[in-house]
This record gives structure tokens, sequence and C-alpha cells, in this order.
């Protein structure tokens, strides 16, 4: 800038814009005015070329500019796309989580879950023998490729060449021997090998055979089980069918199961998921100002609302699915109670709180179009016990403890039986088993007074519980009985217990229930209480390890008319 400046301070000094001659003796000359036109045309040369690249410095730098704030704008959007982006992938995240959580039941409802015992059993995939190398034979000795050519002609000419050839004849003949002793020799040895590689294959196959035989024949047994109504096979039936149930990695989706075979009820106990597992978080938002992302809370209303339809849903898809899995009608009423396994802040002790309970029947539940009911009115509609804050492991009274239908109470097998020092229930004087019974229920803290004794050889008691709100009048029978009780004794105890005032009527049995007990039991004051579960209080409350072994001459008692 400074040289361009001072060209121009000169052109203008000399304001020299067209030369003319002059006469004065004092002027310039021609040829000094054209030496110094020259000079100031090369001056204004310089100043354009100065100026031109003065303009395009400004240019670039001016682009410059514009590039870096392009770059800067371009990184800020990227910057704040990246948090858009992050926040609605955790926005996608929640609402995957809630499809998830919304359609337990509905997953289930459409999906076989029929646990196919035949399709368990192995395919019998016999490998095919591979002889490897020895397939193929090795390649004989070919005898001309050992014998040489005869000299011909060259003989004549040269005679030295015949006994060359004789000499490389012999040779050759001994060679070719060679090779033919070489190859019958490895033809032995690869007979030889392809003799132990096919008995290997043939010891292979029949272990393979053998393996896959006796895993059919497990699966059979386990069929001729199921069909006989073992107990054992059953509950291992039953467990294998809700384990291969599919849920959310984050779902403990374990469960017991147990079977009373008098009455065909199957008890399940299933650890349900936290409270945890809702999305607490309703949306993610991006918040520009603050360049971070925010949250906005689920209330805490909605929170249990979509914690109670989970727990519910989980109860109707474990029934559903006992229910879709039994089509051997093995099972005619299911008992879920659902637990929740958590720590108590106020004792710092674990605790497992039942927090759902239900039982129903295979026909009531056939009724049912799960894929349109409410699951939290649904089970309301099965008379179920839900907890009113299950979030707060607040505990209900199951329907059925599961340790009553526990397989340690089960009858042992009849060998045992002289071994066994425990009272066998039927062995027991009536007196004895009337003891016996107002005895468990003193225990439990009833007021007991005996009744006449019934025809039917059952006790008959009125007890009084003597709690405030939930105490009131009992009506306790007790029925020794090898065969399922029929649904008559469950009307003629609610009979008594509607012509008595009592609150509550108890039904004891050495057997079982059918389902038309339970049905007709549903949703009124009658608890019906088997075998299994008579010897769980015994020892429970009273002390007694009993057992249920029936003589071989038993006869059911005559029902009361």
């Amino acid at each position: 800038m400074g040289e361009v400046s001072k060209w121009k301070r000169k052109c203008d000094a000399k304001k020299i814009y067209r030369v003319r001659p002059s006469t004065h003796p004092n002027s310039f000359n021609v040829q000094n005015q054209q030496a110094d036109l020259k000079e100031i045309a090369l001056a204004r040369g310089m100043i354009k070329l100065l100026d031109q690249f003065v303009k395009e410095n400004e240019r670039i730098r001016k682009a410059q500019q514009r590039q870096i704030a392009a770059d800067a704008k371009r990184a800020k959007s990227l910057y704040e796309d990246s948090y858009l982006t992050l926040a609605a992938q955790l926005n996608s995240q929640t609402q995957k989580e809630l499809v998830q959580l919304d359609g337990i039941l509905s997953h289930a409802v459409n999906t076989d879950n029929f646990l196919n015992l035949d399709a368990l059993k192995l395919p019998l995939e016999i490998p095919v023998f591979d002889p490897g190398a020895d397939g193929s034979e090795p390649t004989p000795p070919v005898k001309s490729h050992f014998i040489p050519t005869a000299p011909g002609v060259l003989k004549k000419i040269l005679p030295w060449t015949a006994r060359h050839h004789q000499i490389a004849l012999k040779n050759g003949r001994e060679e070719y021997r060679d090779a033919v002793e070489a190859h019958k020799s490895s033809m032995a040895d690869r007979k030889r090998r392809l003799a132990q590689s096919r008995a290997a294959h043939l010891a292979e196959v029949k272990r393979i055979k053998l393996e896959v035989a006796a895993q059919h024949q497990l699966v059979e047994a386990v069929k001729a089980a199921l069909a006989s109504g073992d107990s054992e096979a059953v509950v291992s039936y039953f467990s294998a069918a809700l384990a291969r149930s599919e849920y959310s990695e984050k779902f403990p989706a374990t469960a017991k199961v147990a079977y009373v075979p008098e009455s065909k009820q199957l008890a399940v106990e299933y650890e349900l998921p936290p409270f945890q597992i809702v999305p607490h978080v309703k949306a993610y938002k991006y918040v520009k100002t603050k360049n971070s992302i925010s949250e906005t809370v689920r209330s805490s209303a909605d929170c249990k609302k979509i914690y109670s339809r989970v727990i519910c849903q989980i109860a109707l898809r474990t029934l559903f699915e006992v229910f879709e899995t039994d089509r051997r009608n093995q099972v005619e009423s299911v008992v879920f109670n659902g637990h929740v396994s958590s720590v108590d802040a106020a004792t710092g002790k674990n605790v497992r709180p039942c927090v759902i309970s239900v039982r129903t029947t295979r026909m009531i539940f056939d009724e049912l179009d799960l894929r349109r009911v409410d699951p939290v009115a649904c089970l309301t509609g099965l008379n179920a016990s839900i907890s009113k804050k299950p979030d707060e492991l607040i505990p209900i009274r199951p329907v059925l403890e599961f340790s009553m239908v526990d397989s340690r109470f089960v009858q042992e097998a009849d060998v045992l039986s002289g071994l066994d020092s425990r009272p066998n229930l039927m062995e027991l004087t009536p007196s004895e088993f009337e003891s016996l019974i107002t005895n468990l229920f003193q225990r439990m803290g009833l007021e007991t007074r005996q009744t006449q004794a019934s025809r039917d050889g059952g006790v008959d008691c009125v007890a009084f519980d003597p709690r405030p709100i939930f105490g009131g009048k009992v009506v306790i029978q007790a029925k020794r009985y090898k065969n399922t009780v029929g649904v008559s004794a469950v009307r003629d105890l609610y009979g008594t217990l509607q012509n008595e005032g009592a609150s509550k009527g108890i039904l004891v049995t050495t057997s079982g229930y059918g389902k038309a007990s339970f049905e007709f039991a549903d949703g009124k004051p009658i608890e019906l209480l088997s075998g299994s579960n008579l010897l769980y209080l015994l020892a429970e409350h009273a002390g007694i390890e009993g057992k249920i072994v029936m003589p071989e001459d038993w006869k059911d008692p005559v029902p009361d008319s």
C-alpha cells in the first residue's frame, strides 16, 4: 500500500495527461517528456495491478471468514443434531419398553405355547463314511514307463549301444518288479486302514444310535409318566413349558411348580419383576439454551397403573400358558401366586411378599377372550387378590400357600411306609382323627367346639376366630377320603355355613377336590384344603409330621343324605 500511494502522489504532482512540444527554452525536450510518460504509464500499470492484488486478497479474506462462519454454524448444527438424535433414541427406547410391557399378554396369546415332547427327540443323523485319502486306489505301475526304448539301427552303427541297452533293460525290469511289490504293499496297507476306518465308523454309528434311542426312550418314559399323572413328571413338564416363555431379559421370569394329583390342581409360584421395570421417565427433550437433555418424569399414578397392568398380564399369561400347554387334560385348576424379591428399607432384610394371587379353572378361563380383556379388570372378575399398592410391596394373603402343595408333603411309596415313624392319618381311629383336627385349629388360634359326628366319617365342628373385624364364626368339616371329594360336600358345607350364620367355612380332606368344587367355592367364603394342605398345616402349626397312605381295603364312607 505504501508503494501505491507514492506512485499516486508522483503522478498527481506532475499532472501530465498529454505532452505537447514547447518552444520555451527551459521546457523539457521531447525525449525527456517521453521518458516521463513511460515512467508514469508504468507507475499507473503497477498501481492497477496492486489494486487488483489488494482486492483479490480482500475477497479471499472475506471468503475465508464466510467459510469459517459456515463451518462453525455447521459444527453447531451437528452438535445440536447429535443431542436431538440422542433424545429421539431415548424416547424411542422408552416407547419400545412401554410397548413390550403392554404386550406381555398379547405376545403369548399370538404364540403357540404347546410343548411337544416328540419335538424334543433328537434326530437320528448318521454320519457319512469318509475314507479320506484311502478312498482312491493308488495307481499301479506301468511297465512301459520302466523299459527303455530299443536303439534300433544305431546298434549297427554304434555297436556299444546294444550293450548299454541291455544293461538299462535289466535295471528297468528290476525297478518295475520293485514298483509292483511296493504297489501290492500299498494296496494291503490301504485295505487295512479302510477296514479300521469302517470299523471306527460303525462303532460311531452304533454309539449315536444308542444315544438317540436312549434319549427317545427317556422322552417316551416322560410321556408315559405324564399320561399316568405322575406328579414329578407333571411338575417337570409344566416347569419346562413355563421356562420356554419369552420375556424381556430384565424380567426374572422364574417359576416354581407344584401339583396336587387328587384334585388335578397346579400351583405356580412366580417371581415378578420389581417396580423399577416401569420407565419412570416419560420423555426426553433437548434444551438448546442449556445445551443439555431434560427429562419429563412420569407421574407416580401412571407408573403404578402401568406396573399393575404388568403383573396382571403376567398372571393371565401364566394361566394361559398352563392351560394351552395342557393338552392331556391333567390340570383342572391353577393357582398363581406372584412374588417380588426386594429389600425392606426399614429393616434392610430381604423380603418376598406376595402381591397377586388367583385361582381359576379351565372351564372359566376358556370363556375369556384374552385379546380384548383389560388385565386388571379380568383378574378382578376372577376374584383375584391384588395388592392395593404393589409398588410399595404391600402383601396380600395368597389364595393358597405354595408350600402347602409342595411335593415334600405328597405321600411316600408303600415300600417306605413300614419304615416311616410318622403317623398315618388313615390309620387313626375316628376319635383320634377328630382330636387331631380339633387340636390343629386350636393351635391355629381358633376356639373350637365339637359337634355331632356325621355318618360319612367326617369331623364337624364350629369354631370362633377371636380376632376383631376379621374374626367370627367358622364352620369346619374334615373328611378322610381316598377318592376326590364331590361338589355335593362343598354345597353341604355352604348350606351349613348359612344355617349357622358363620362368616367362613373350611373343608379339609385327605384326598382332593375336582374343578366343580373349586368353581362352586369361587367367590364364596369357603376354604378347600386337600391332603397335602392338611399335612403342611399339621407340621407348621401342630408340630406333627404325618403322612397319608391309603390302606388297600379302604372304602370311602357314604356321604350324608
